[in-house]
């Protein structure tokens, strides 16, 4: 595959990471490295934010597979020198990632009042006549689609995941079981016709080929369609301390500069943007056909283009600098962390989800704690990724009666210690990480 380069990855187990013990296996290749750009294939890559290698983070086993080695994969982040892009270039088969993925929309209340509102303001803003066609890439169980759907528009999901998809075209949203490429995109149109609207959510910076799939959004849009996509949005991870969401599901951390002038390069014009609160900070994009769309560039995308330029997002020494106070952040957790271990006192973890995998490996976290506590009933039970911590549910906190306890999913710490605050009455000190660390005690 041109611009790839394949390669098996050592199992780090040094220090009894893996409950096995230590050990060392070569895996068969499940990784490619890029030398190109993602986006404007430039080969002039800079490593600007090393970040811990970790295990796939959403892959918690349970105890009948403890055995089972897990690879770590690499997670720094590199700058194109060229276009500004900021990305991954060890790339995790996408097969291993997204195949058996687990996560439903449906599971969150909060991620499915935000699709009812997507769906009402797209069909309005752009006049969606009742009857055209919605194709969503990475429609997951069909949340989004079904608002459409009930809007009287025919509705298309693409996703890989298999069980997830079949569940969906069980519902009554069809879902094909496929990752979206320009090739299925062809064989889309000439079955269903060209969209109106063409939806991807907090899929594109999941994706390596994103030539590709553009390349299947020109193929598949109307001469008038629309393609909306969400995803975080770069300035906010570093503004709000959110390195945590780099794990191996994201190979893009995108900013608008380097995404502008991608679209162009495939016949593709970002018109308009708006900045949204999903996952920390995010911005829905939209994007037309050029010379077929008509629609007039909205002053907020050039408005956001001279703010990034400002700050200079497309210089390595702004991410040098977000990697110090990375680091700096880390220091002043171990300096808690080691003193109360030093101390013969107890420490816990409290959250199981994706972003936690990364903050435990970076922070160095895996062996200084004695479990994880998580409210998801699916999590508990089963056991942090290679490191075997196990899962147990938040009531094991006046059980187990931790000394300290870490709020490794920190973006929820005030729900978590308003719901826990009798961990506090009985003496407990929760540990907030990010953004600044905290230690928070009863009646402080």
């Amino acid at each position: 595959m041109e611009g790839f380069h394949w390669y098996g990855l050592k199992l780090w187990q040094e220090n009894s990471n893996h409950c096995n013990g230590e050990q060392t296996i070569f895996m068969k290749p499940s990784v490619n490295r890029r030398d190109s750009c993602r986006l404007c294939r430039g080969k002039n890559l800079e490593l600007v934010l090393p970040v811990a290698a970790s295990p796939i983070a959403d892959a918690y086993m349970p105890t009948e597979q403890l055995a089972a080695a897990q690879p770590l994969y690499p997670l720094d982040l590199y700058l194109c020198n060229d276009c500004g892009h900021i990305q991954n270039i060890d790339v995790v088969d996408p097969d291993l990632l997204f195949r058996d993925y687990i996560f439903v929309t449906s599971a969150s209340q909060g991620l499915v009042e935000h699709y009812r509102r997507y769906a009402d303001e797209v069909t309005v803003d752009f006049s969606v006549r009742p009857g055209s066609l919605v194709v969503e890439i990475g429609s997951n169980d069909g949340s989004l689609l079904g608002f459409f759907k009930a809007k009287g528009l025919r509705v298309l999901g693409v996703d890989p995941a298999r069980r997830i998809a079949e569940e969906a075209t069980a519902g009554g949203i069809a879902t094909l079981p496929e990752f979206f490429t320009s090739t299925l995109a062809e064989e889309l149109r000439r079955e269903h016709g060209p969209a109106a609207i063409i939806a991807a959510n907090n899929v594109f910076a999941h994706a390596d080929n994103l030539s590709d799939i553009v390349r299947g959004v020109h193929s598949l849009l109307a001469d008038d369609g629309v393609f909306v996509f969400e995803v975080s949005y770069l300035p906010d991870i570093v503004d709000r301390f959110l390195f945590d969401t780099v794990y191996h599901e994201h190979v893009s951390y995108h900013s608008l500069a380097p995404l502008a002038v991608f679209f162009e390069g495939l016949g593709m014009q970002l018109f308009d943007v708006q900045r949204i609160s999903s996952k920390g900070g995010s911005i829905r994009g939209f994007a037309q056909r050029i010379p077929e769309g008509r629609r007039r560039v909205n002053s907020r995308v050039t408005e956001m283009l001279a703010e990034e330029a400002r700050r200079e997002f497309s210089r390595p020494a702004l991410y040098q600098r977000y990697g110090i106070e990375i680091s700096r952040r880390k220091r002043a957790l171990a300096e808690v962390i080691d003193a109360a271990l030093a101390a013969g006192q107890s420490v816990a973890g409290y959250g199981a989800s994706t972003t936690v995998t990364t903050l435990m490996w970076h922070f160095d976290l895996t062996q200084k704690l004695e479990f994880l506590a998580d409210d998801n009933p699916r999590k508990q039970g089963l056991f942090a990724p290679a490191c075997c911590l196990p899962v147990l549910s938040s009531d094991e906190l006046y059980t187990r009666k931790p000394d300290y306890v870490v709020i490794l999913a920190w973006n929820y710490a005030e729900p978590i210690m308003k719901r826990h605050h009798r961990y506090l009455d009985e003496g407990g000190v929760f540990i907030v990480p990010l953004p600044e660390l905290q230690l928070i005690r009863a009646g402080k």
